[in-house]
């Protein structure tokens, strides 16, 4: 189940991809099957193993093209492992509602991504994100350990994305048949995994996931705009970024 949409992130075969915060790789494998390479980054080491472990299995089968990387490395968001101008592409896909310090987190993905690069950040979407906070206190921070910290506005996301030095570009919302199954889930309890309701709603999740019915992608289409469970805000790293900043540094300098 994918958030992203590649072909709005530009991505193209030999793209350096860094995918932050990938949980167990569904972005990664995805951007590894279209020819990018992908470096997929997170800070839980069980969920990296399985990662590397899908990567192989992915070259085994011939579903990567030769020479075609799948690494993974452990990080923090705020203090990112690698080079300035690193990537082409980045995902950071339901990520930033987890870390306080955002913006440190945002300054550090605009540092690693080259200029001219794309990044797509999804977070989850004002609406449906307002009514789970409002059914539970279990379902985020502080009582949901390493829970959400904050709810995301797209104008909230935009303007931190223009203060890290990107360029906002398009908006989409995704998942709108998920969203009614977290307002289930908070009103029962958000850790009720056993729950009648829950259970069904779960494995109709599973149906669509598996068997893509007409009637269901019709329904995310008509819904998602209105009710989707997430937002993914796509964004440009401009040319003259560093440059604009390294000039600002030095006339501020002359100026003493």
């Amino acid at each position: 189940m994918l958030t992203v949409d590649y072909d709005t992130l530009g991505l193209r075969p030999g793209d350096l991809l860094l995918d932050l915060g990938c949980g167990f790789g569904r972005h990664a494998f995805e951007a590894v099957r279209r020819g990018a390479d992908v470096v997929a980054c997170d800070m839980a080491h069980a969920e990296l193993v399985q990662v590397r472990s899908m990567f192989g299995a992915l070259h085994e089968s011939g579903e990567v093209a030769p020479g075609g990387l799948g690494a993974t490395a452990q990080g923090d968001a705020t203090r990112l492992p690698f080079a300035n101008d690193s990537f082409d592409r980045i995902i950071a896909s339901e990520v930033m509602e987890h870390i306080p310090d955002d913006a440190t987190a945002l300054d550090e993905l605009t540092r690693v991504l080259r200029p001219g690069g794309t990044i797509a950040i999804t977070v989850p979407a004002w609406l449906p994100e307002k009514v789970c906070w409002a059914l539970s206190d279990a379902y985020h921070a502080p009582i949901a350990e390493g829970g959400h910290v904050r709810i995301y506005t797209e104008e909230r996301l935009r303007n931190l994305m223009r203060s890290a030095g990107l360029e906002p570009g398009a908006t989409t919302y995704a998942h709108a048949l998920h969203s009614p199954y977290w307002w289930l889930r908070c009103a029962v309890g958000p850790t009720n995994d056993d729950h009648p309701l829950v259970k069904a709603y779960h494995r109709l999740l599973v149906w669509d996931i598996e068997k893509n019915p007409a009637v269901t992608r019709i329904a995310e289409k008509l819904l998602s705009p209105l009710i989707g469970k997430s937002v993914v805000l796509y964004a440009r790293k401009p040319h003259r970024a560093h440059a604009n900043a390294e000039t600002t540094t030095a006339e501020a300098a002359g100026a003493h």
